[in-house]
């Protein structure tokens, strides 16, 4: 039975029962209504009011768990679809057209994502190539030039260039270390595992951290999308890590659990303190790229202290 019939026929079985109850029942109404008969209509309307409230909202309950269930729903989540519950034709429509559109709006969502994903990846190449080529290029001339200058002047001024050599070698080497976090090398020449392994022993060099990793020898075939998310994600977490954190050991594990590969994170620093994890671009970016690969993405505080991210992609 539809919803429009369901509720006309709770208030026409209501309507006939008040009418039975009148017409069999003593109860009457005088041309001057009496006191104990308006107790009696009021506590009869009443009664019917009551009745007609509860079964309508029984009713309806159906629709108002399935707009809760709507408010809920999160693009970010793949697959997290509305289960098909009791409450009618018109509910179980309702349902299975929200799941559809979710479905359609998901797949878009993806695509889009997998082009943004090209462009910028493209973009960062591109990058890393006029870093590495024209500005450090530039850097070692400028090194080489000032090395060249320092043979002509006296021995004071030469100390001087000596520091001012030592400076732009520095600054040449940050910016051949932006070139290569911009474009993973490592990542399209050795795999993934190798990256990863290049990505941890980086950040132990260049910070504090103690990084104990775990990651499989046998890792299962995946395509180069998936492999980036992968690696962006870790290395967006230890990125993390290092500004915020305040960590002094950190746990990167990677490896099949089930039918899902598992990538997790784990620091001893501070953890997230109430933050909003949907308030910088940083998490929710990560979250963005999982969903683009069909993956679920999990940030928390863990219960030793501490944040740990984690995230589960899907090997079907």
């Amino acid at each position: 039975m539809s919803l429009y019939w369901r509720i006309f026929a709770i208030n026409a079985v209501l309507l006939v029962a008040a009418a039975l109850t009148l017409a069999i029942s003593p109860a009457t109404v005088s041309s001057e209504l009496l006191v104990r008969e308006v107790l009696v209509l009021a506590f009869g309307l009443a009664l019917v009011l009551v009745l007609n409230f509860l079964l309508v909202r029984r009713t309806l309950d159906p629709l108002e768990r399935l707009t809760e269930a709507m408010r809920r729903a999160d693009l970010l989540a793949p697959r997290a679809r509305l289960p098909a519950s009791g409450g009618g034709r018109e509910v179980l429509e309702l349902t299975a057209a929200f799941n559809e559109m979710l479905d359609r709006l998901e797949e878009e969502r993806r695509e889009s994502g997998r082009r943004a994903i090209g462009a910028q990846e493209h973009e960062r190449r591109r990058i890393a190539l006029e870093l590495h080529d024209e500005v450090g290029q530039l850097l070692t001339g400028v090194v080489l030039s000032l090395d060249a200058l320092g043979t002509t002047l006296p021995e004071e001024a030469r100390t001087r260039v000596g520091e001012l050599q030592g400076m732009v070698r520095e600054g040449a080497e940050q910016v051949r270390e932006i070139a290569r976090g911009l474009r993973p090398e490592s990542l399209e020449e050795l795999g993934l595992r190798s990256a990863l392994i290049g990505l941890t022993a980086a950040v132990a060099d260049r910070t504090e951290l103690g990084i104990r990793r775990e990651i499989d020898v046998a890792l299962p075939a995946l395509s180069a999308e998936t492999e980036l998310v992968v690696y962006r994600i870790a290395q967006e977490s230890l990125t993390n890590v290092v500004r915020h954190a305040r960590a002094r050991q950190v746990e990167v594990a990677l490896g099949v659990r089930g039918d899902v590969l598992e990538l997790r994170i784990a620091d001893d620093g501070e953890g997230l303190n109430g933050a909003d994890l949907n308030a910088g671009r940083g998490i929710s970016g990560m979250r963005e790229r999982a969903a683009y690969t069909g993956a679920t993405l999990d940030v928390g505080s863990r219960s030793v202290g501490g944040t740990e991210v984690k995230l589960r992609v899907p090997l079907a």
